[in-house]
């Protein structure tokens, strides 16, 4: 089941899907109001959309009370990148980023959204403590390319 609370990122990914010979059912709706009944999924991902949710805990909690006990939630998200890193990568997200966007995709201010939704979102631990107060009793999370990106991995008891 896919879903999305904007419409056209839903059809976008459905579209994705089919051109690779997957089909999928597709529902629009918020995760912070997840149109489930409790314990229905074994599995729940979110990647890269976490960060735009408004209320992240009541996302996080709807997710939990989707899964079943020992059901899996898999959030990949842009996350802090490692010490030594971050002036750099701090410059090119609000340099040189922006920049590039505006000479791809025409389109430069999406880019610099981008770069703050992601100082904004919760670093690994917050989000960890997050999940935790959510229901997950168990949460790893996994750094990748240096900290950019973390996926955290929470199991709900």
């Amino acid at each position: 089941m896919l879903t999305d609370i904007n419409e056209s990122m839903l059809r976008v990914g459905r579209d994705r899907l089919l051109d690779d010979g997957i089909t999928s059912p597709t529902l629009t709706c918020d995760a912070e109001r997840l149109p489930f009944a409790g314990g229905s999924f074994d599995l729940v991902t979110v990647a890269f959309g976490l960060r735009n949710m408004t209320h992240k805990d009541a996302a996080l909690a709807e997710m939990a009370r989707v899964l079943r006990p020992g059901g899996r939630l898999l959030v990949l998200e842009f996350s802090k990148i490692a010490e030594p890193l971050r002036k750099p990568y701090d410059w090119y997200s609000f340099h040189v980023m922006p920049r590039i966007g505006k000479w791809v995709a025409r389109d430069d201010s999406s880019y610099r959204y981008l770069a703050e939704s992601i100082r904004m979102h919760p670093d690994q631990a917050t989000l960890k403590a997050m999940m935790k107060g959510a229901g997950f009793g168990h949460v790893d999370v996994h750094n990748l390319a240096a900290g950019a990106v973390a996926l955290h991995v929470g199991v709900r008891c």
